[in-house]
């Protein structure tokens, strides 16, 4: 199975520089699974910049297709400006041009602004525009947030359909012509409306599945055109993703089962019980392999013993299953 991200021809209204980070989001969402680090905090909370560093040199060693700092699985929620220039920055110096950033911003679009604007300072090469926060909004509005974003930044933008925000094929159409907008992550895995939203977006725009354990639906996903996808495990057990996306790639389907049923499944399942483990569990997870992640931050809470107890022998089976 050939990889893409999207098609090849240069998306309209981009800057040479623009074009040149998808160009590269393309050909490293084509070559491994997008990596979302976590951020590191110390047992009092803190932003822990050294356990970060040694966090995600770990991270990057096992050569994922770009890397996305303070998104979700970053808990850019729980980051003040300070601390987010701080990670991104981090990230910029680490990755040392390899691959590219892909920094998150959020909240409305002013406050998204002053992020992409720090994101830009700090050297990120692209901004991941996370869901708004609280309020619901109409199709135009959602637009309309994007073009404002895009108005305040020089660096191209993807955005992240979750929650409350979701795109038809007129909205994909609209902001594919605002100048910056080059891709989608989409984390619905409505696949009747998102293959119609792949056939409506204009040649060069970039699309990838942001599901939650996204390795779950990567082979329906990738029926629609869609096989590029983030990793979540990737951020604690890089063996089993990157296991997974060569299975994917081969075409590799008893593999695929093996580490669906084994790992996957059951991870999703545990996940499924305690809102908030789409983060918490994957931190705990980084911990139980002895990387220097730390505690989640309020409001989320870290697992229960229980649940770590559980979580400890999926990543043992898991591992073994990849072969790792």
């Amino acid at each position: 199975m050939k990889v893409m991200a999207g098609n090849e021809a240069r998306p309209a209204g981009l800057t040479g520089q623009q074009a040149d980070t998808a160009r590269r989001l393309r050909e490293g969402m084509a070559r491994g699974v997008l990596s979302f680090p976590l951020t590191s905090f110390d047992a009092d909370g803190a932003l822990d910049l050294t356990g970060y560093r040694a966090y995600l040199e770990r991270q990057l060693a096992t050569e994922p297709g770009a890397v996305f700092p303070a998104c979700g699985t970053g808990e850019f929620h729980a980051l003040d400006e300070d601390e987010y220039r701080a990670v991104v920055e981090v990230t910029v110096e680490i990755t040392a041009g390899r691959m590219p950033v892909v920094a998150g911003t959020g909240y409305g679009w002013a406050q998204a602004v002053r992020f992409a604007r720090i994101a830009e300072e700090a050297g990120a090469d692209a901004l991941l525009v996370l869901p708004h926060y609280l309020v619901a909004a109409p199709e135009a509005g959602l637009v309309e947030q994007l073009r404002r974003i895009a108005a305040g930044t020089s660096l191209p933008l993807i955005a992240y359909q979750r929650g409350q925000v979701a795109f038809g094929p007129d909205g994909v159409r609209a902001i594919a012509r605002i100048p910056g907008v080059i891709g989608l992550k989409d984390g619905h895995s409505d696949l009747d409306r998102l293959q119609r939203l792949t056939l409506a977006a204009p040649d060069g725009f970039l699309f990838f599945n942001g599901a939650p354990t996204a390795e779950i639906q990567a082979r329906a996903y990738a029926t629609v055109g869609v096989p590029a996808y983030s990793s979540a495990v990737h951020a604690f057990a890089p063996e089993i993703a990157n296991a997974f996306f060569a299975a994917l790639q081969a075409g590799d389907l008893a593999t695929m089962d093996r580490l669906l049923r084994d790992f996957y499944v059951p991870l999703v399942e545990l996940r499924d019980t305690v809102p908030g483990y789409s983060v918490s569990l994957v931190k705990a997870a980084a911990r139980l392999r002895g990387l220097p992640v730390g505690p989640v931050r309020a409001p989320l809470t870290d697992p229960s013993a229980a649940d770590l107890a559980v979580l400890e022998r999926l990543l043992e089976t898991g591992l073994k299953a990849a072969g790792a």
